[in-house]
């Protein structure tokens, strides 16, 4: 049987490819870190307060804009380490669970946060607050390991751009949110 040059290219060309992409994709980077910053016209020990306090970030999380009918459920104290929350929401935000794992007083805020749903992973955020005069510049940072499937996807998309935009737009909301309450 005689087998068609050109059906023959294209057997030996596909194989050839998908072992291309799937090297390629295995050579990528496995974790991420994406950070945001701003300054908040307040002191850190009154911005504090409205990333420590878990209900306080309904006023100002992008993931609640995301999904406004997002289900949250509190678990332990409602502060500091141990403090946590489960989401529930639609294919935008998923689901999974996020604790303060860390929470030194108007310096830093370490989050454990893993996710369910879409895709099961896990990963840390940091806020962090700097005093500046009368000021504080609070950075948000997150840092996570991407399974084989993530990096491939990576390869498409970008987790700067997936999640960096959310967390800068979170962060003016956090501004707006502390500001309002300083100037009462």
């Amino acid at each position: 049987m005689k087998i068609n040059p050109s059906l023959k290219l294209v057997l030996v060309s596909v194989p050839v490819v998908i072992v291309i992409f799937l090297v390629v994709v295995a050579m990528q980077s496995s974790s991420y870190h994406v950070a945001r910053s701003v300054v908040i016209n307040a002191p850190s020990s009154v911005v504090f307060p409205h990333v420590n306090v878990l209900n306080q970030w309904e006023a100002w999380s992008p993931w609640s804009k995301a999904d406004p009918n997002m289900k949250l459920t509190y678990e332990g104290p409602s502060s500091g380490v141990g403090a946590s929350y489960l989401w529930a929401g639609n294919r935008e935000v998923g689901e999974g669970r996020s604790t303060i794992t860390e929470s030194r007083a108007n310096e830093l805020i370490r989050f454990k946060l893993d996710f369910f749903k879409p895709m099961p992973s896990a990963a840390t955020a940091d806020f962090t607050f700097k005093p500046q005069s009368d000021h504080t510049e609070v950075t948000w940072a997150n840092d996570g390991e991407k399974p084989f499937i993530m990096k491939a996807m990576c390869l498409f998309m970008s987790m700067d751009k997936m999640i960096g935009g959310r967390m800068a737009s979170g962060l003016v909301d956090l501004k707006k949110a502390v500001e309002a309450t300083v100037s009462k």
